[in-house]
């Protein structure tokens, strides 16, 4: 156990579940002042859910990140944001993603395939990375011709989520910006069969989106579509492959993969938490939240709560009813929950097929924003 709860110790970033005990018996409402501006963490199960389905107290008009940012898109409040998720909620559906299941396990045996004759790769840049982007872009209708260049701006989002000054990547930030400006604007003049254009024809009451409200969307759809994702594979091979007899019995028994991914949300969540603004004082049970704080709603800790998750420290592929916070919860539910499951699946599936003897060699890299959490690297054999 942690003495006290820093999220940018280098402690707490190596593993954050070292904290996760000290914040749910000693600190269930923790405030941390080393971070501009500070902010309040809840961490048990139930304070988190209630928070996440109060959306009048806890508020995501200044963002859903650390840093106060002006309302936009989809992670705003409802009515702006049952306006935007209107929009594009058709395109997510479990029966919508479901028709992508055949290209998902394509590009998935694909990636495979360039690493047949390879010893050591890696399963970051390799296999995870790539699966969900291009997926992502072909459904977006973005040309998918420079995987490298979309990695390029992913890792640079990522980078500025997380750093309490994002100006030193405004630059690359434009550049990606500009790009989906140019397709959004000719998507305009020549709308195609895919997500872009039915957004830029789309209206609700006789309204429609101007190019800079559909780049924050696109953007967003861009982002939220391949990092999480990414987080999610490359967490969960890092863990079956940490505790070996897990993988052997998905090996053996490939029924037990859809349980593998759920327990991964709750165990690995990609998003250890989301930010919200409070919008009046709040008495809670280990202290009190005054109005305008940002508060961290700490997904991964309350998905360790012994009130909620039976032996919540074991990776188990036989837990029963794990209804884990790894998506978030009430009207901002993750919108693309579906398709990362879906990706997810596939994923392990084909891996488990193809590479039944993968082997890790180390942890890899930690990816930087101290409230994600993956590996943006993770070197294999096998």
């Amino acid at each position: 156990m942690v003495d006290g709860y820093n999220p940018l110790s280098d402690e707490v970033r190596a593993e954050p579940s070292v904290a996760y005990h000290h914040l749910l018996e000693e600190a269930p409402v923790h405030f941390f002042e080393q971070f501009e501006p500070p902010f309040y963490t809840l961490s048990r199960f139930a304070d988190v859910q209630g928070a996440l389905l109060d959306i009048e107290t806890y508020s995501s008009e200044w963002g859903q990140g650390p840093r106060h940012s002006p309302p936009g898109g989809m992670l705003s409040n409802p009515p702006q944001h049952t306006f935007y998720r209107g929009l594009v909620q058709q395109a997510f559906t479990p029966r919508a993603i479901a028709e992508w299941a055949d290209r998902i396990v394509e590009i998935s045996e694909e990636l495979l395939d360039k690493r047949a004759d390879v010893g050591n790769w890696d399963m970051h840049d390799d296999y995870a990375f790539p699966l969900p982007v291009i997926v992502i872009v072909e459904m977006l209708g973005v040309p998918g011709d420079d995987l490298q260049k979309f990695k390029y701006w992913s890792d640079i989002t990522v980078e500025a989520m997380g750093a309490e000054d994002p100006t030193p990547w405004a630059a690359e930030m434009g550049e990606l910006a500009a790009y989906l400006l140019e397709v959004i604007r000719e998507r305009r003049e020549n709308p195609r069969n895919d997500l872009i254009s039915e957004l830029v024809t789309a209206e609700q009451d006789g309204k429609g989106l101007t190019d800079e409200e559909l780049l924050g969307v696109v953007n967003q759809l861009f982002v939220g579509g391949n990092e999480t994702t990414t987080s999610l594979i490359t967490n969960m091979v890092w863990r079956l492959l940490q505790d070996r007899p897990l993988w052997e019995r998905l090996v053996a028994d490939p029924s037990l993969i859809d349980a593998a991914v759920e327990e991964s949300l709750r165990f690995d969540p990609p998003v250890l938490g989301l930010y919200r603004t409070t919008t009046k004082d709040v008495d809670l049970e280990g202290g009190t939240i005054p109005k305008d704080a940002k508060v961290m709603m700490h997904y991964a800790a309350a998905n360790r709560d012994p009130e909620a998750f039976p032996s919540p420290d074991e990776f188990s592929l036989d837990r029963e009813r794990n209804r884990h916070l790894g998506f978030g919860l009430g009207v901002h539910f993750c919108l693309g929950a579906p398709l990362a499951r879906l990706e997810a699946r596939v994923a392990l599936r084909t891996l488990l097929q193809r590479c039944p003897d993968l082997q890790l060699l180390g942890d890899g890299e930690r990816i930087a924003p101290f409230f994600l959490w993956g590996r943006r690297r993770l070197p294999v054999s096998g």
